[in-house]
C-alpha cells in the first residue's frame, strides 16, 4: 500500500516571520545579544484590567463551552465598537469570534471560496494571505503596486485583475508590511470598482487603532450600503490590546456568510477560548487608557526609526502612517560585498545581520518584495536604538564588487 499526504497542506510555505523569531530566541538562549525586528508582537504586557477579568473567570469556573462563534455578551461589545469606531452597523448575528485574526480568515475563505475562485492580493502583502487561500482551495492573484503608489493599489490596477474566477480582494488597511494606510478618497474609488465587478472585499483592520500624526482610519464597509453588503471586516485584539497569545479574532458580515463561517468553525474548533473571551469583554468596554499610552509611544518609536533610516547608506524607506513596521529598500545594499562575498539577497542579508551583528530582520521575498526587510518596532526605544546601530555599521561595511 502506498500512502500519500495532502498535497494541498505539502504546498503551503511555513512561516518566515516566526522561523526568523525563533532562531533569535533560541541564540538569546544561549546569551547571544540579540536586538528582534522579527515578529508583530507589541512588547508590552497586556493591560492589568484585562488580567483581573480574565483571573477573576477562571475563580468564577468560566471554564466550560460557550456558544460556537462566541459569547453574545463579546458579541454586543463587537457591534458597540464596530458602530462607534468603524461607523458600521452590525447586529451580533453578524458577528464571529474567533481564535485570532488568522482563524477569522480561515473561516472566510473556507465559508466563501470554490475550487479555483481567484482572490486578489496586492503586494507586498502579509505572508500568510496566499496560503490561507490556497488551503482553502482559491487561487491567489498578486497585484504589484510601488513605493511609489504608497504600496497601495490603485482602482484601475484593481479593475484590471478582475475576471470571471474572481471571487474576492484583500485590502489590509493599515497595512503588514508596510505601515502604509488608504485614505477616504482611496478607498471610495476601490469601493466604486469592487461594486462594478460585484466581489467580495475582505477588510483585514487588525491594526485600525495603530494610526498616527492626523491620519484617520476608514473602514470601506462605512462607505455605502452597496460596498457594505460586499464586505467582509476582519478584526482582533492581539496587536492594539498587546493580546497576542490570548487569540480572540472577530468578523462582521452578511447573516448569510456568518452563518456559514459559525457552522465551519462549530466543527472545526468548537468555540473560541472561554477565559479569553471573558478577557476580551473588558478589553473592548473598559477602560481604553492603557491601549491609547502603548498607541502614543509606537508613535515615537516610529519617529525615532524612521529618523535613523533617513541616514543609512544603501538603504531607505517610507514614512509608516499606522502599524509597527518600517518597510526598508535594501536594493542598493544587495549585489554588494561583505568580507569579500556578495550579498546575494535579503534572505542573505538577514542571515548575516543576525550572525554577525546579532539583529533578527525579516527579509519580504515571502511578502511578493525581494529587495526590501521588514522591521517592527514594537520592541523598546533603547533596543531600536541599539538595532540600528548594528544594522548601520554592517551598511557601512559594505563595498562595491571589484572594491
Amino acid at each position: 500500500m502506498s500512502l500519500s499526504l495532502s498535497k494541498r497542506a505539502q504546498g503551503v510555505k511555513p512561516s518566515s516571520t516566526l522561523a526568523i523569531t525563533a532562531k533569535a530566541k533560541e541564540l538569546k538562549a544561549k546569551g547571544v545579544d540579540v536586538v528582534g525586528f522579527g515578529a508583530g508582537e507589541p512588547d508590552f504586557n497586556t493591560p492589568d484590567n484585562i488580567n483581573d477579568c480574565a483571573i477573576q473567570a477562571i475563580r468564577e469556573g468560566f471554564t466550560k463551552y460557550t456558544p460556537a462563534s462566541g459569547l453574545v455578551e463579546l458579541k454586543q461589545a463587537v457591534c458597540d465598537k464596530f458602530r462607534t469606531f468603524n461607523h458600521l452597523e452590525y447586529d451580533t448575528s453578524q458577528i464571529v469570534i474567533s481564535n485570532g485574526g488568522k482563524h477569522s480568515l480561515t473561516n472566510i475563505f473556507t465559508a466563501i471560496i470554490n475550487e479555483g475562485d481567484e482572490v486578489i492580493i496586492p503586494a507586498p502583502f502579509w505572508l500568510s494571505y496566499p496560503e490561507i487561500v490556497r488551503l482553502a482551495g482559491g487561487v491567489p492573484v498578486i497585484v504589484n503596486t510601488s513605493e511609489e503608489e504608497g504600496f497601495k493599489i490603485t482602482p484601475e490596477k484593481l479593475a484590471e485583475s478582475c475576471n470571471d474566477k474572481t471571487k474576492a480582494f484583500i485590502l489590509n488597511t493599515p497595512s503588514n508590511p508596510t505601515g502604509m494606510i488608504y485614505t477616504r478618497e482611496e478607498l471610495e474609488a476601490l469601493a466604486r470598482v469592487i461594486v462594478e465587478k460585484d466581489i467580495y472585499v475582505v477588510a483585514d483592520e487588525m491594526y485600525e487603532y495603530l494610526i498616527y500624526g492626523e491620519d484617520e482610519h476608514v473602514s470601506i464597509g462605512s462607505l455605502g450600503r452597496e460596498i457594505y453588503e460586499r464586505t467582509i471586516t476582519c478584526s482582533g485584539l492581539s496587536k492594539s490590546y498587546a493580546m497576542t497569545g490570548w487569540r480572540i479574532g472577530y468578523t462582521g458580515a452578511s447573516k448569510e456568510i456568518t452563518k456559514l463561517m459559525s457552522s465551519v468553525q462549530s466543527h472545526q474548533t468548537s468555540n473560541p477560548n472561554s477565559i479569553a473571551q471573558k478577557a476580551a469583554i473588558e478589553a473592548l468596554t473598559g477602560s481604553q487608557e492603557t491601549m491609547k499610552k502603548m498607541v502614543e509611544e509606537f508613535a515615537v518609536r516610529r519617529d525615532y526609526i524612521y529618523s535613523r533610516v533617513k541616514n543609512f547608506p544603501h538603504a531607505h524607506a517610507l514614512e509608516p502612517k499606522g502599524a509597527f513596521y518600517l518597510f526598508v529598500n535594501v536594493s542598493e545594499a544587495l549585489q554588494l560585498s561583505y568580507k569579500g562575498k556578495t550579498v546575494e539577497n535579503t534572505s542573505t542579508l538577514a542571515d548575516i545581520l543576525l550572525e554577525d551583528y546579532g539583529v533578527a530582520v525579516v527579509p519580504c521575498t515571502d511578502f511578493g518584495f525581494p529587495d526590501y526587510i521588514r522591521l517592527s518596532y514594537a520592541i523598546s526605544k533603547e533596543q531600536i536604538g541599539k538595532g540600528m546601530d548594528r544594522i548601520e555599521k554592517f551598511l557601512k561595511e559594505l563595498s562595491g564588487n571589484g572594491e
